[in-house]
């Protein structure tokens, strides 16, 4: 495992990435209504990339379960898709749907990427008591991360409020690294488990984490479509996903994909 320690200025760098990232995710919360397609939503993303003078990351990247790219700027994942849903003309916003958006671009080398899941309208108690819960448990990781401890403590009490709630902890997709790639050292899993208590990782100043907790209503087992991209849950509930890149500081942690 090889984590890199980023300096002040690469985390400034990365800051203005995040700012980029995170003036997307409020836009498309303000256009996240009934009626629009999540093909619409990313036009949006793709050109305010462009915009900024940034790259927006996912589109193109290549999977060896997948016979095309990623088509789309934003992963676009609706209901019951996990993660990786493609964004498309064909799907439209209903109301009561749940939407996870995940964006990520670079801009100067550095990167930035941050998810969030939007209520299109009134949704059921069930899947605003889902999305709330999940951005608590990413609010948890926040609060708890600073140098000196442990990544499995803070996974400990993640994993603990999700089950507290009665919610199934995705296990096959987690956090990770970022800086000058999307995705670097370390794996930063949502809960706890022997391989994390094997390959600990103790929290630095100057490392730089991409937090993201996937939470569904129901069981934590999930399956991949044919189309080799879109992730749903095995038993067709709904899925929430919160995520922010996050840097450790001398006295805890700071949040670097929020909007200007």
């Amino acid at each position: 495992m090889a984590i890199t320690l980023r300096s002040r200025r690469e985390i400034e760098l990365m800051r203005k990435a995040g700012s980029v990232v995170g003036n997307v995710h409020r836009k498309l919360k303000e256009m996240a209504q009934p009626g629009i397609s999540t093909g619409e939503l990313d036009r949006v993303a793709a050109r305010m990339a462009k915009e900024a003078g940034s790259v927006a990351l996912f589109k193109g990247v290549r999977s060896p379960h997948a016979s095309v790219p990623f088509p789309g700027a934003i992963c676009a994942s609706v209901n019951d898709e996990v993660v990786h849903g493609i964004p498309s003309d064909k799907t439209i916003l209903e109301e009561g749907d749940v939407l996870s958006v995940d964006y990520g671009i670079e801009l100067n080398g550095y990167c930035g990427d941050s998810a969030r899941t939007l209520a299109i309208g009134k949704v059921s108690d069930g899947d605003r008591h889902l999305m709330d819960v999940t951005e608590e448990v990413l609010e948890i990781a926040i609060a708890e991360c600073r140098p000196g401890i442990l990544w499995s403590q803070v996974a400990a009490k993640m994993e603990q409020r999700a089950k507290e709630a009665g919610l199934g902890v995705v296990r096959d997709f987690v956090g990770h690294g970022i800086g000058t790639q999307l995705h670097e050292d370390p794996r930063v899993p949502n809960y706890v488990s022997r391989e994390l208590l094997n390959n600990d990782i103790m929290l630095a100043e100057g490392l730089v984490l991409a937090i993201e907790p996937m939470l569904n209503a129901g069981t934590a087992s999930v399956k991949t479509l044919s189309n080799g991209w879109t992730v749903v849950t095995a038993d067709k509930r709904s899925s929430a996903h919160f995520e922010h890149t996050v840097a450790m500081t001398g006295s805890g942690c700071e949040v670097l994909t929020l909007p200007d």
